[in-house]
């Protein structure tokens, strides 16, 4: 299986300038903020955004090196950490104790404190943006956010009226997860100067991508806890109809519909009832149907990257397809 460390190599140095970047502008006065933000900073999961944004900027730097400036760090930085932002936000909404293994912020210094470094982390990113006089970036990235908070609202919505439409569940995927990876990928692209389409087909490029790993998403959340580090069903735990569970409800009587939905209803409290749909979804091929649709996202990222002359950047991209695809994590 294609592994992140081999889809990395093209950019090795650019990610650790990157890395370098982050730790001089991140630092907070205070020692409990410090130690807040040092915790959240520290396990930044697999950076696909960072990675997207550096591969993006060496495959459209018009000389070799040319993405290793400072532009392409500040975009990095600047999507990264509204995603970093977003998922302290996040597990503060849902009532998470964990976040990629270990105890979330809000576990460790109670929720208010975690929002509260949310918020630093999003003002000091848009701070560090505006000081460094690059606008056509910070305006290119920083109107992700609004979008990321359309999504979880409508998710919400979603997930109390229990009405989740197919067109409602592609809306939010786009909003909470494709909408950041396609800003990821034609940031890198604008970080170097490359013409508007190009920057246009990266951002297509990286909305296909983050729609794909929004599925897989989904997909995985069904599986147990030895393969993705989460406890599994976690979707079902809290009320939501992603793609898997949709599927079957999308093919059933109304009848079928309306008992799944009643089950769903009562998953916060029942394990049993988490079981009985993990077992629907499985045996009446929602994951099945996910995986197609997940695949055919894949599919239309890869193909874009036609345009391009083939070189060790272009294969990268090509290898992250694939690895959306194959993670089991």
């Amino acid at each position: 299986m294609i592994t992140l460390d081999t889809i990395r190599k093209p950019v090795t140095a650019e990610l650790e300038a990157y890395d370098h970047f982050v730790e001089r502008q991140f630092t907070a006065e205070g020692e409990l903020l410090n130690e807040m933000l040092r915790y959240a900073l520290s396990s930044r999961g697999k950076g696909i955004r960072p990675l997207l944004v550096m591969l993006s900027a060496a495959l459209n730097a018009p000389v070799k090196g040319a993405s290793t400036g400072r532009r392409a760090c500040l975009a990095a930085m600047l999507v990264e950490m509204i995603h970093v932002a977003s998922l302290i936000h996040d597990d503060v909404i849902d009532e998470s104790d964990t976040r990629r293994g270990r105890a979330s912020v809000n576990a460790r210094w109670q929720s208010h404190k975690a929002v509260i470094l949310g918020d630093y982390v999003l003002a000091r990113n848009l701070a560090i943006g505006l000081q460094s006089g690059q606008f056509d970036l910070v305006t290119h990235i920083c109107g992700s956010m609004a979008t990321l908070c359309e999504g979880e609202v409508q998710q919400a919505e979603c997930a109390d009226t229990k009405a989740m439409t197919r067109q409602s569940y592609l809306d939010i995927i786009y909003k909470k997860t494709a909408c950041l990876l396609g800003v990821s990928a034609s940031a890198g692209a604008l970080a170097v100067g490359a013409t508007r389409d190009k920057v246009a087909l990266m951002r297509r490029f990286g909305e296909a991508l983050g729609m794909a790993f929004q599925i897989q998403d989904d997909i995985l959340d069904f599986q147990p806890r030895s393969h993705t580090g989460k406890p599994a069903n976690n979707d079902l735990r809290e009320g939501k109809i992603t793609l898997p569970l949709l599927a079957v409800l999308e093919r059933v009587p109304a009848e079928r519909r309306a008992e799944l939905v009643e089950r769903l209803d009562r998953c916060r409290e029942q394990d049993g009832a988490v079981d009985y749909l993990q077992r629907v979804v499985e045996n009446e091929g929602g994951l099945d149907y996910a995986a197609e649709v997940m695949r055919g996202y894949v599919t239309r990222a890869a193909e874009m990257l036609a345009e391009y002359e083939p070189s060790d950047c272009r294969k990268a991209l090509v290898d992250l397809c694939s690895y959306i695809a194959e993670r089991d994590r």
